[in-house]
C-alpha cells in the first residue's frame, strides 16, 4: 500500500486488506479516526457500535494491514491510542480479469461502501437540512447527470474533479477559512451496462 495520489490517500491493493475493511465497525473506526483524530478503542465504540474489547481487535485487525496504527499517547498514557495513517483510502478492480481474487474482494469492499454511504442523504435530510442557514442550504443538495463516454474519457473527468479538491482536501487547518465547515461530497460514478446508450442525446 502507498498514497501516491492528489488527495493523499492510503492505495489499497492487497485483496486480504480490503476485505478486511469490508465490514461495517471497520470502516467506521476508520471513518471515525479519519474525521475526529487519534482515539482509544473505549472512545471509538460508542460511535461504532461495538464494545471497547471488540473495537480493539478490529483495531488490531485494520493494524495488521497498514490502515491504523498507533498514536501519540494521550493525558492517560495506560490506554492505547489510535490513528488512521492517511486521510482518506481508495482501492480499484484490477485490470487482470483473470484476477478473480482482487475483483472478488473489490465488489465486496465496494457493496459494503455503498450500503454504509446510502442512508447518509436521507439522514442528512432529516436531522442537518432543517437547520442549515440559506447560503448553505442553498448550495446542498444532489446532482444527478448522465454523460456517454469513453473509460478514458471518465477517467480524465475522475481526474479533474481530484484536481479541483486536491487544496481543499490537503491544507492546513490554519489555512481554513474562519467560516468554513465540513461538507460531505458523496460522488459517484456508476457506469451502466453496454446495451443501456440507445444513441440518444441523454
Amino acid at each position: 500500500m502507498e498514497t501516491g495520489n492528489r488527495l493523499g490517500d492510503i492505495e489499497i491493493t492487497d485483496p486480504k486488506a480490503m476485505r478486511a475493511l469490508a465490514h461495517p465497525v471497520r470502516l467506521a473506526i476508520l471513518e471515525r479516526l479519519q474525521r475526529h483524530g487519534p482515539a482509544t478503542a473505549t472512545q471509538l465504540a460508542p460511535d461504532v457500535g461495538a464494545t471497547p474489547s471488540v473495537t480493539s481487535w478490529h483495531l488490531r485487525h485494520l493494524a495488521g494491514f497498514g490502515l491504523v496504527r498507533d498514536a501519540e499517547p494521550g493525558p492517560d498514557r495506560r490506554q492505547r491510542r489510535w490513528e488512521a495513517v492517511a486521510r482518506g483510502f481508495r482501492f480499484e478492480t484490477p485490470e487482470d480479469p483473470d484476477d478473480e481474487e482482487g475483483t472478488s474482494a473489490a465488489r465486496v469492499l465496494s457493496r459494503e461502501m455503498f450500503l454504509r454511504s446510502g442512508a447518509l442523504p436521507n439522514r442528512w435530510a432529516a436531522e442537518i437540512e432543517p437547520d442549515l442557514e440559506p447560503a448553505w442550504r442553498r448550495l446542498a443538495g444532489l446532482a444527478d447527470t448522465r454523460v456517454v463516454v469513453s473509460a478514458h474519457e471518465l477517467a480524465a473527468i475522475e481526474d479533474a474533479i481530484e484536481r479541483v479538491l486536491a487544496p481543499y482536501v490537503t491544507r492546513d487547518a490554519a489555512a481554513r477559512p474562519a467560516d468554513g465547515r465540513g461538507v460531505r461530497l458523496l460522488r459517484y460514478v456508476l457506469p451502466e451496462g453496454a446495451g443501456e446508450w440507445t444513441g440518444g442525446t441523454s
